[in-house]
């Protein structure tokens, strides 16, 4: 056998190509992608936040990159049929889930799911946190969080405490305030938010917690009168509104929102999704209309969703096994 010797320069440019030829193929990939449209699986239905989220990323995505992102509205079982949609999708990239607090709050509220939420869909990029009011009907002798407390520990089992439903965000939001203060309430859920406010209202129910721009039109009308903010700091948009925290140190609970994609997806789709995505958080209009719905942007990697998704995760866990929430 002959052994062929070739000149240093040469087999070094050779050995450098033969080393960048299976990345070749990924490259292109990512490339090309999205070569027709992609749908978002939204979990919840038309007109809410989260589809309101939704189709600001998705027109934002299908500016950038060329195709359209379409928007798949998919309600129902407190967001897990929609995220069993995306979970059971291909791993292509062409099928999105927009992920939120819910899916976080259900990894321990359901027993059995045909899905595992941390382990079956991929963290593509955080979107926003949109945080709670906490409202009571004015009628209510109680104008700040530490007189609340006392009220409600003078009277206990005399506030009812109304939610959008079971698990909802609202009422873990609640369960946690009653945790940390050590008060009693009476849950009363609701099929929807609005139905919840509207007993608010009414005087049926004392306390709510609710998403800001849902409230905020009752709160400046008097109608409603809000005691705290479920953010860790003070909102630029609701700057006289104080913090829980600032009462009950640790308190924080809110709605957020992410894009999700079936476990496996390609990590250079990933990677160009969340760069574009970070891009648009960036941009001052599309921050500015989250900033509208009472909300902050998340700009990150996929391990900086990740790690959140883990920590959302652990934090509900906690409150659903503490007051013994069941499904409804």
């Amino acid at each position: 056998m002959t052994i062929v010797k070739l000149p240093r320069r040469r087999f070094l440019k050779l050995a450098a190509g033969a080393a960048a030829l299976p990345g070749l193929p990924r490259f292109a990939r990512a490339q090309t992608y999205p070569s027709r449209p992609v749908r978002i699986v939204v979990a919840a239905a038309p007109g809410g936040t989260f589809d309101i989220v939704a189709r600001l990323i998705g027109r934002w995505l299908s500016t950038r990159l060329g195709q359209q992102f379409v928007i798949e509205n998919r309600p129902g079982a407190g967001s897990n049929i929609g995220t069993d949609v995306v979970a059971h999708a291909p791993a292509d990239g062409y099928t999105l889930l927009l992920a939120g607090s819910p899916a976080a709050i259900n990894a321990t509220l359901y027993d059995k799911l045909n899905f595992d939420f941390v382990a079956d869909i991929a963290p593509v990029a955080a979107l926003d946190r949109m945080p709670l009011l906490m409202l009571v009907n004015p009628a209510l002798p109680a104008r700040t969080v530490p007189e609340f407390i006392a009220y409600a520990k003078a009277n206990p089992g005399r506030i009812n405490m109304g939610s959008g439903g079971i698990g909802a965000t609202g009422h873990v939001a609640g369960e946690l305030f009653k945790m940390m203060a050590g008060v009693q309430m009476a849950h009363v859920p609701y099929r929807g938010e609005a139905p919840a406010l509207t007993d608010l209202l009414g005087g049926q129910v004392q306390v709510v917690f609710s998403t800001v721009g849902s409230t905020i039109g009752y709160v400046k009308a008097g109608s409603l009168r809000t005691l705290a903010i479920t953010a860790e700091t003070r909102l630029d948009t609701l700057p006289d509104v104080a913090p829980l925290a600032e009462f009950l140190p640790g308190y924080e609970a809110s709605n957020w929102a992410g894009i999700g994609a079936p476990a496996n997806t390609p990590a250079e789709i990933i990677a160009k999704l969340n760069a574009e995505i970070n891009a648009g958080l960036a941009d001052p209009k599309l921050k500015a209309q989250l900033a509208d719905m009472g909300a902050t942007v998340l700009p990150g990697s996929p391990a900086d969703f990740s790690r959140f998704i883990a920590a959302e995760t652990d934090k509900w866990g906690k409150v659903v096994k503490f007051a013994g929430i069941k499904p409804e």
